[in-house]
């Protein structure tokens, strides 16, 4: 896990224009000597390795710390030259963390890492009306070192996730072979994945999606403004919950310590039934949604990882035509 693994990058050509990737730029034996630390030090080895990594990058590979000035101008208005390199150094830090954490839990186990909940006793309630329930999370802090924390709902969980080939991050049931807790559920499969999602609902069970990064056409998407300006936003979601009843909740996790994390229920949306097709009725409960995560990087500025001009048209259409995943 290199800090290279830390930064998402931009992919092939496609129609002379590069698009945005997932896909880790880190080499496989980089990977593989961050996981050899870990067994052999733990989490603060691989810590100190990685902040000297970091510093590499944040020096001699300016295109990869401009990456993070999309959102930090933003979220950190005025700030430039030395103090801004700090923040993007700041944000970069907190993302390699995140995945070694994210390894950690894989390789040393959930105990290695310890998780509290909060909004615990409404999440039950919310999954006890019998409609299935909707937890939509963001790509901050660790959302998969998070999840395990979830065993308390004793219900399936879906995931709609896919996986760009050749990438080589693991998730953390992948370490030692485990079994994936989470049902997958593949967006690029027929309709989107609409229907087994719907039965997913309908069987009184848990389905989660990231709320925060558009994937496929625009059409699926609505403007809604976040730090200042608009953004587009996926909708389908809100449908779904309009469709079935289901409510949602917003679910995020936050790193709050050298070994712990904080998973918290931020807001729970219920979006009325019979919402008419328009893309415009589904606004106020994706702004719900932004709010939120406005909310999330006032206080944990450094763990909103996104590392694209979620601002811009082209650099949204360049990310959407590409494969999206479930993922930091």
């Amino acid at each position: 896990m290199s800090s290279s693994d830390k930064k998402k990058t931009v992919g092939e050509k496609t129609d002379g224009k590069k698009r945005w990737t997932s896909r880790s730029i880190g080499a496989a034996w980089q990977h593989r000597f961050f996981y050899g630390l870990i067994r052999l030090g733990g989490r603060r080895a691989a810590y100190a390795m990685l902040a000297i990594v970091v510093f590499y990058y944040m020096l001699f590979r300016p295109d990869q710390r401009r990456k993070s000035e999309f959102y930090l101008r933003r979220r950190f208005p005025g700030a430039k030259g030395a103090r801004l390199w700090l923040h993007s150094y700041g944000m970069s830090l907190a993302l390699g963390k995140s995945l070694i954490d994210r390894a950690v839990v894989g390789i040393l186990g959930p105990s290695s890492t310890r998780v509290t909940l909060s909004g615990k006793e409404e999440l039950l309630s919310l999954l006890s009306e019998g409609r299935g329930l909707i937890l939509i999370t963001a790509h901050v802090g660790s959302w998969q070192t998070a999840m395990a924390a979830l065993d308390f709902l004793n219900q399936p969980v879906s995931l709609l996730m896919q996986r760009e080939a050749g990438d080589i991050d693991r998730h953390y049931f992948e370490h030692g072979g485990r079994e994936c807790p989470f049902r997958i559920i593949d967006p690029s499969g027929d309709l989107g994945g609409a229907l087994e999602m719907l039965q997913v609902l309908k069987s009184g069970q848990i389905l989660s999606v990231m709320g925060d990064r558009m994937f496929g056409s625009d059409r699926n998407a609505v403007n809604v403004e976040f730090l200042g300006a608009p953004v587009p936003y996926p909708f389908s979601t809100y449908k779904l919950a309009s469709a079935t009843g289901a409510p949602i909740g917003v679910l995020l996790s936050a790193k709050t310590g050298l070994d712990s994390y904080e998973l918290r229920l931020a807001r729970v949306i219920r979006v009325p039934a019979g919402l008419r097709r328009g893309n415009e009725a589904f606004v106020p409960y994706v702004r719900q949604f932004a709010e939120t995560l406005e909310e999330y990087t006032e206080e944990h500025p450094y763990q909103f990882f996104n590392f694209y001009d979620m601002w811009d048209s082209e650099s949204v259409a360049s990310y959407a035509a590409g494969p999206s995943d479930h993922k930091e």
